[in-house]
């Protein structure tokens, strides 16, 4: 007997002992860009081959109703703060709408706090100036690019997916490879120096695509040349799918090597429904609509979860109605991480995870993007199956013909009606009036959190100089290079003047190290994009001057004394008679 209860005791310290020295776990955050649900195998799609992807699909716990918003910075910013977009400010992917509140902490500086190195390997998206760059919200270790992607206006002049110059540490710097494949294996270099240091690690790892432009090697877009069943198979988005699929199996033999597989919880998602055209035609898992609609296609998207250490419910569907803000309280149960959750959107899914908890309470959860966000304007509400939300309001350009003669809100069912194609609003008005009551309540104490003024922040140690991109401004949609080449955009930063000082503040209308001229055109041969500047004008708080410029002039200079505090910058490139042609795109402002 006493043998037993020694041996018992021996068992009982061990497990205690275990318990006690176990590692925090390490988090990999994949997230593809423009990637819907029906864009791998796994999922039903009949032509396109996701072996890999359909591996982790097999090993993890899956959600099956799960959403993001459906553009970039909405869901990135929803993400990162665990914070409806409407109350974090970043609503829209230009017009100053992709910053997130400064003062909100983000997921990397929780992170952090509890002693986990923090990289990301990427795309942002959610501010390129001071405070808003991910070097600046938690991340120790950061290769990315500017803007929405590479090719943006705000990118290194002259990018593409091959061979690109990337930020790295908010230094640009040139890398050789294709762009997917140096984010994963940044990644994995960076994952296995921290193996080897003992260091829990967080890792956010947002692909760049398959979002446009559409470039990928022609050994995978050779894969899925032609048609199927009379439909164009999209054969260079399919590509760069598979290229995800052959990294992510890369990224698996590493964890495996690197004895890091079952203690990382592995989350796998998109930030919104598919990009392209065709391969929503050819198929979409039986949704409606694709990226930007608030219909499901546009934003019900994957989300896989594996933690072999864990002991989560692998292999297994969960139906619960999920949002991306529900990650971070997730994540901070899964790692007990410490912080104030009073502020967060999201709801904690740790407990389904585990098989502690069968289902959640009754929810509703609204998604609401855009540029104006008035009421309805591109906004859903979710409740379990129910879907309410405004068919003429999801930022379409104009109403398309089919939604002309519709009248007030839709309701759909999407478990009986997937495709959305039958509005029964008349037939279940108490469950249409709890959701609208819910949403009018939900607005007004969102609406006052997303007008509040966002800034950047010059004259800082941090970043100085530092450049002021167009895509960040408010005014015109301005963030493309069919923006920078149509040269009519117009806007102004909000600024923050960090101390009192002289400024020099350049303006430019091509990006500084492309060298071209004022009047240039985009390849210096055609008249595409060129404009007759003849002056320049800059106006900063009690400072307006406009000079003259020359031909041969690649930028213009001003010399600038400034208060600190609150302020705005517009620079505007004018012709010859002193009319306003469009804002200069690059800004440049060192305190001297």
């Amino acid at each position: 007997m006493n043998r037993i209860l020694i041996t018992l005791s021996v068992l009982g310290l061990c497990s205690f002992a275990e318990a006690a020295t176990a590692s925090p776990p390490n988090v990999i955050l994949i997230m593809t860009d423009d990637q819907g649900y029906g864009d791998m195998s796994c999922h039903g799609n009949p032509v396109l081959k996701t072996p890999e992807m359909d591996k982790l699909h097999a090993q993890s716990v899956r959600f099956t109703d799960f959403h993001v918003a459906p553009k970039c910075t909405p869901t990135r910013g929803q993400l990162m703060t665990g914070i409806d977009a409407m109350r974090n400010g970043a609503t829209r992917v230009c017009q100053g709408r992709s910053l997130p509140q400064p003062g909100l902490k983000m997921m990397p500086q929780y992170f952090a706090d509890a002693g986990y190195a923090t990289g990301m390997f990427g795309k942002w998206h959610l501010g390129d100036s001071y405070p808003y760059q991910p070097r600046f919200r938690g991340f120790q270790e950061v290769v990315t690019f500017r803007a929405w992607g590479i090719t943006s206006l705000a990118d290194y002049w002259g990018n593409d997916y091959f061979d690109p110059m990337l930020m790295h540490n908010g230094v640009d710097k040139p890398y050789k490879g294709y762009c997917t494949d140096i984010f994963f294996d940044e990644a994995m270099k960076w994952m296995k120096a921290q193996n080897k240091q003992g260091k829990p690690f967080f890792l956010y790892l947002p692909t760049n695509t398959p979002h446009v432009p559409e470039q990928v090697a022609e050994k995978y877009a050779d894969l899925y040349q032609g048609e199927y069943q009379g439909k164009t198979i999209p054969s260079n988005f399919y590509g760069m799918i598979a290229n995800i699929d052959e990294n992510i199996g890369k990224l698996e033999v590493f964890l495996k090597e690197q004895g890091l597989r079952d203690n990382t919880i592995l989350l796998f998602l998109a930030d919104n429904g598919t990009q392209n055209q065709d391969a929503m035609a050819l198929y979409n898992a039986g949704m409606r609509d694709h990226k930007g609609r608030l219909t499901d296609g546009g934003h019900r998207v994957h989300l896989f979860v594996r933690w072999e250490d864990g002991k989560l419910k692998h292999g297994t569907d969960i139906s619960e109605l999920a949002i991306v803000q529900d990650l971070l309280p997730t994540l901070m149960d899964l790692c007990d991480l410490e912080g104030d959750r009073s502020d967060l959107s999201g709801t904690s899914l740790a407990g389904l995870l585990k098989g502690t908890q069968e289902s959640l309470s009754e929810r509703m959860a609204v998604i609401q993007i855009g540029y104006d966000c008035t009421k309805w304007d591109q906004a859903v509400v979710m409740r379990g199956k129910w879907r309410l939300l405004d068919e003429r309001k999801q930022g379409w350009k104009r109403v398309p013909k089919n939604m002309r003669d519709i009248k007030g809100l839709s309701l759909f069912n999407i478990e009986e009606d997937p495709a959305q194609s039958e509005n029964v609003y008349d037939e279940y008005p108490e469950i249409a009036q709890a959701m609208k009551a819910h949403y009018n309540e939900w607005f007004s104490e969102a609406r006052p959190l997303w007008e509040k003024e966002r800034y950047a922040t010059i004259g800082t140690d941090h970043e100085n100089p530092l450049t002021l991109y167009a895509n960040d401004w408010q005014g015109d949609y301005c963030d493309a290079p069919r923006n920078l080449l149509a040269a009519t955009a117009k806007g102004y930063w909000d600024l923050i003047v960090d101390c009192d000082g002289t400024y020099e503040i350049e303006l430019r209308r091509w990006p500084e190290e492309s060298a071209k001229t004022l009047v240039d055109s985009y390849d210096g041969v055609s008249k595409e994009g060129a404009i007759p500047v003849a002056k320049v004008r800059l106006r900063i708080a009690d400072f307006d001057q406009t000079i003259d410029t020359k031909d041969g002039d690649t930028v213009a200079r001003f010399s600038v004394n400034l208060k600190k505090g609150k302020t705005q910058l517009t620079g505007d490139l004018l012709n010859v008679d002193g009319k306003v042609i469009c804002g200069a795109m690059y800004v440049k402002v060192t305190r001297k």
